[in-house]
């Protein structure tokens, strides 16, 4: 009965909540709904990167360790916070949106033809995904602050992600809810590594090479969901937002190629690689 209680009030708070039911993507309206938005937040942060590379941090002196330890845990608590709640809020309302009768389908594969509308929770949640991936530019900050060498893997994903979020919403793409709960989850034990690991808490180096494998496992399992989703589109009359599930596909084969690059040049002959993967 008390399990029944608390899920009902979490169903309230993440799904039936006014202002999750209510969510509508409106281009020019809702905050980040145009590409201009994405595209000055993509190449703002690549000119940051730049400038605090080049000209800023070589003239200023290091941060004191306490004072870096204690950003670093803040912003991932945030993150690990953020990501539990957008992998239940998107997962609890997509179980509540799907139609009958192939509920099961419906994650998959969005009704094309303008039958799909960009509003409602689980809208609301891939929103707040976008949103989040501005705010995960921090970890950049954090570690050229540190004085950590920045890989093109870290800087390619984080500036790339943000067009992939806004596609998502701008082309209502199918395939998006089984993409974001991924993520998310993946999101939260990666996050949750990090956040130990800034508090002082030291892991075997096993366990920092399994959320990288954890990451990889991600990307493989986004080719196989593709292939559900491209069978209900080719034989079930079609899906939402192709255009976007294309560019998606590209970038995940891309990211699945520097991974593995990364995984191999951090493990294979037995070396740990103390920076952050992604």
């Amino acid at each position: 009965m008390a399990a029944a209680s608390l899920l009902s009030r979490v169903r309230w708070l993440l799904v039936e909540h006014p202002a999750v039911a209510s969510f509508r993507w409106q281009p020019g309206r809702t905050v980040g709904a145009t590409a201009s938005f994405a595209a000055a937040v993509i190449c703002g942060y690549l000119a940051a990167v730049l400038v605090l590379r080049r000209l800023v941090l070589p003239r200023v002196p290091p941060l004191p360790p306490p004072a870096l330890r204690a950003a670093s845990a803040a912003h991932n608590a945030v993150l690990l916070a953020l990501s539990a709640a957008m992998a239940a809020g998107c997962a609890l309302s997509t179980a509540a949106a799907a139609p009958a009768p192939r509920r099961w389908a419906w994650p998959f594969c969005f009704p094309p033809r303008g039958a799909t509308e960009a509003s409602g929770p689980v809208f609301f949640w891939a929103h707040v995904f976008y949103l989040s991936k501005v705010y995960e530019l921090g970890d950049t900050l954090l570690i050229l602050l540190a004085r950590r060498p920045l890989t093109l893997l870290h800087v390619y994903h984080h500036a790339v992600v943000v067009a992939m979020c806004y596609l998502w919403l701008a082309t209502r793409q199918s395939l998006m809810p089984i993409a974001l709960v991924t993520n998310a989850g993946v999101h939260v034990v990666m996050y949750a590594y990090y956040l130990s690991c800034s508090v002082g808490l030291r892991w075997p180096n096993r366990w920092k090479r399994a959320v990288t494998e954890l990451q990889i496992v991600q990307f493989l399992f986004s080719f196989a969901a593709s292939v559900v989703m491209l069978w209900l589109h080719f034989t079930a009359g079609g899906c939402e937002g192709m255009a976007g599930w294309v560019f998606n596909a590209v970038f995940n084969a891309s990211l699945l190629a520097l991974f593995l690059n990364f995984h191999g040049a951090a493990y294979k002959a037995g070396k740990g690689n103390k920076g952050k993967a992604e």
